[in-house]
């Protein structure tokens, strides 16, 4: 069913495994080299595939990104949204 953005809930072993899959993108985006890089939590979309927004502990600071994974399991970098905190909330940027 497609839809918005479903909770947010914890991060799972796959969602680290997409988050480790656009590293080096996102290091490319923001400048940035990320010693720690631990997807923390998420939320996701159902469309022609699955969008992920998550929030990835990065040091000191977070950052969110969204990641699609299309249908034939293909995994792409849709965005990056710096100076993050814990707790600030996973919304569609």
């Amino acid at each position: 069913m497609s839809g918005g953005y479903g909770p947010t809930e914890p991060a799972t072993k796959d969602i680290q495994d997409l988050c480790d899959q656009v590293k080096s993108k996102v290091q490319e985006i923001t400048g940035k080299n990320y010693g720690e890089y631990t997807a923390f939590k998420f939320r996701s979309q159902v469309v022609a595939g699955t969008n992920y927004l998550i929030k990835v502990h990065v040091g000191d600071d977070y950052i969110h990104v969204i990641i699609f994974k299309d249908q034939g399991g293909e995994v792409a970098l849709s965005d990056v949204n710096e100076g993050q905190t814990k707790v600030s909330p996973l919304e569609p940027f």
